[in-house]
């Protein structure tokens, strides 16, 4: 019987003493406010900032497509992202994890045929080379958005037809896994552009990816991207 009152008071004990360490660490945790921002007409991100730094951001974060379906997840720590992210595709599938600490993909979704993406190697392929493809943290929704987000239409250009215009981003990814190229296809029925972009992107992460491998060689790689074009000349995916 004196077993079991002691045991129960250990209990009661620990289970005190852990709600007090989460009192203490909730006192102690730095005041945010929540920061609303839209990256595109369709995609809004919404993420917490020290309330007395509004450029630190900390505590959960998150992109919302359409309002209704999450293409990113996860939570920053002194501005630094931290812990595994979850990114989604348009429609609310999971198409990639990301884990911060071990600064690796945990998790890749398979891509098919209806995917906007395609991949090129610059290599001779045989019917035994090993492929894979190039990846970009963010998976094949969000890691792309900062590319089609930077060019816009001229204004000359404006008045193209939407129903033969479409748009191809092509990002050349050396064997390092640097972006090397970025450019902008234009094509309206017989018509054909090329824009050459900066590929000093605002983020560095964006000119970082995970290279493609031919038989576990890294190799440089295409990736394009149908876009189509918004009223303003913006991109979005086809």
């Amino acid at each position: 019987m004196r077993k079991l009152i002691l045991t129960f008071i250990s209990i009661l004990y620990i289970g005190y003493a852990f709600a007090q360490t989460k009192d203490v660490a909730a006192k102690n945790a730095p005041e945010t406010v929540i920061v609303k921002n839209r990256l595109t007409d369709s995609v809004v991100e919404r993420f917490n900032v020290l309330k007395t730094n509004r450029g630190i951001r900390q505590g959960l974060y998150q992109a919302l497509y359409q309002k209704n379906y999450a293409l990113a997840s996860g939570y920053y720590d002194n501005d630094k992202r931290s812990g595994v992210w979850h990114f989604f595709d348009n429609r609310g599938h999971l198409v990639q994890n990301f884990d911060y600490k071990a600064n690796q993909i945990t998790y890749e979704a398979p891509e098919d045929s209806t995917s906007n993406l395609q991949y090129v190697v610059d290599v001779k392929l045989n019917d035994t080379a090993r492929v894979t493809k190039p990846l970009k943290i963010g998976g094949r929704f969000f890691g792309y958005l900062p590319y089609l987000n930077l060019f816009k239409l001229p204004p000359e250009l404006l008045n193209l037809n939407p129903n033969v215009s479409f748009g191809m981003v092509e990002l050349l990814v050396s064997p390092l896994g640097r972006l090397a190229s970025f450019k902008v296809h234009v094509f309206s029925g017989s018509f054909e552009k090329v824009f050459n972009m900066s590929i000093d992107v605002p983020d560095p992460a964006d000119k970082i990816f995970i290279p493609a491998t031919i038989n576990g060689e890294p190799v440089s790689s295409r990736v394009i991207i149908k876009c189509a074009f918004r009223n303003d000349g913006g991109l979005e995916f086809y």
